[in-house]
């Protein structure tokens, strides 16, 4: 594609994901659908362009007040995915002049928030918990995240799973902490993969898969998955399960839970049940109550500890929803809790990196419901790491802040996730 062309093709994506009236990946996908001339390159190109703008949209906006040209043309040029000759190329000399006195721009004029690229009401927040290491979380946030795959062991085992990566031209490495894992460099088309296809494979991060990893269940229990959504939880404790025992996928969206199904297929599970409710409190909850030997509550919640795959939820979410996720998060669990039979575990989880929608959300838990006894994840996770293929064990309590599972991008290479287990007393 001309330079010209393709430059042009990433303003109007600019355009379109700086409105922010959907979620960036729905707009990308979307203008792909409208543009099906667009080849697997300049589409690679176009959505990282958009993505890139999203993650320093503070610096670029900043940066862009002296250039020349529209605001999104200016966007797309100082976030263009590819080699800086190619773009310049399709600027005019104004353009290109502007480009380069922008790389001379010393990093001790710019102001914080250019350096962070971070909404103000977030940045207190994560200051508090992380002090110093701010920056390095930033830094993070604003990076692309790997690529991570969970291997389906009711079907396949690590260690052939990479073998196989291998003979496909595709390098991999084991995760550090995930005994499913394998992180990926580059973008290769997995789903085009035999592998994934027969559901050796699935794309999961490696935090993802701690929390499915937590519930520890067993053959032949009965487990609930409250918050199902796409399965990605789902798939990986019906594995855990070895195919045995009953498995229920909850999910107040059926289309959601549409999207499991496929997954469901070529995974090879029969365990897994499907149910679509209408909110938390459905009858079809209640007559489970008191029956189930493990509950995961992987609660709806901000998202921002996935920034580094969905950029644009810094600019689309608030304080004031956070804090009416985090009404909507106790509710979920509270509900969630009446499935758990004696001596039952639950787990609550967020892909947040708040304590509004984690912390206070699990200490509020414990205190309305005393018959739930907190157990420290470190205890959890270390027995998990010590019996895994993960040798040697690692740090189980590195994952950890007090009693709860903590991972941040900076220091865990992974999303932002957090964790409470709890058991009912028998």
């Amino acid at each position: 594609m001309h330079p010209k062309t393709l430059l042009d093709a990433c303003t109007d994506l600019v355009r379109l994901v700086v409105k922010f009236d959907h979620p960036a990946d729905a707009v990308v996908s979307r203008f792909f659908r409208e543009h099906r001339n667009l080849g697997p390159r300049e589409r690679n190109t176009l959505a990282e362009t958009a993505y890139n703008v999203l993650r320093q949209k503070l610096l670029f906006e900043y940066l862009a007040r002296s250039g020349p040209g529209s605001r999104e043309r200016k966007l797309a040029v100082l976030g263009f995915h590819g080699d800086r000759n190619y773009i310049k190329s399709a600027l005019t000399d104004a353009e290109a002049a502007w480009l380069d006195s922008t790389s001379t721009i010393p990093a001790g004029d710019l102001q914080p928030h250019h350096r962070h690229n971070l909404p103000d009401w977030l940045v207190q927040p994560l200051k508090a918990q992380v002090g110093d290491e701010f920056q390095a979380l930033a830094t993070s946030l604003n990076s692309p995240a790997p690529l991570d795959l969970r291997v389906n062991d009711f079907k396949q085992k690590r260690l052939p799973a990479l073998d196989q990566l291998k003979k496909d031209a595709i390098d991999g490495v084991a995760t550090p902490f995930s005994p499913w894992g394998i992180r990926i460099q580059g973008k290769p088309a997995i789903n085009k993969l035999p592998a994934f296809v027969n559901g050796e494979l699935e794309v999961q991060d490696e935090g993802s898969q701690l929390l499915a990893w937590l519930l520890e269940a067993k053959r032949g229990e009965m487990v609930a998955d409250f918050c199902a959504g796409a399965g990605g939880k789902t798939l990986a404790i019906g594995a855990m399960m070895r195919n045995t025992g009953r498995l229920y996928a909850f999910d107040v969206s059926a289309h959601r839970l549409d999207a499991l199904k496929p997954r469901l297929a070529r995974s090879g599970l029969s365990n897994v049940h499907p149910v679509a409710i209408a909110h938390e409190r459905d009858e079809r909850i209640k007559r489970l109550a008191g029956k189930m030997d493990r509950v995961l509550v992987d609660a709806p919640c901000s998202g921002l500890g996935t920034l580094r795959r969905n950029p644009d939820l810094k600019w689309r979410q608030t304080a004031a929803g956070v804090q009416e996720l985090q009404a909507k998060q106790m509710a979920i669990l509270a509900s969630a809790q009446r499935l758990v039979k004696s001596g039952g575990r639950l787990v609550y989880a967020t892909c947040s990196i708040l304590p509004d929608e984690n912390e206070a959300v699990a200490e509020a838990f414990t205190a309305a419901h005393p018959d739930f006894v907190p157990v420290p994840v470190a205890d959890v996770l270390g027995k998990l790491m010590a019996s895994a293929d993960t040798q040697p064990a690692p740090d189980a309590a590195a994952l950890c802040a007090g009693p709860y599972l903590r991972l941040w991008p900076h220091r865990h290479d992974t999303d932002g996730f957090f964790a409470a287990v709890w058991e009912r007393k028998a």
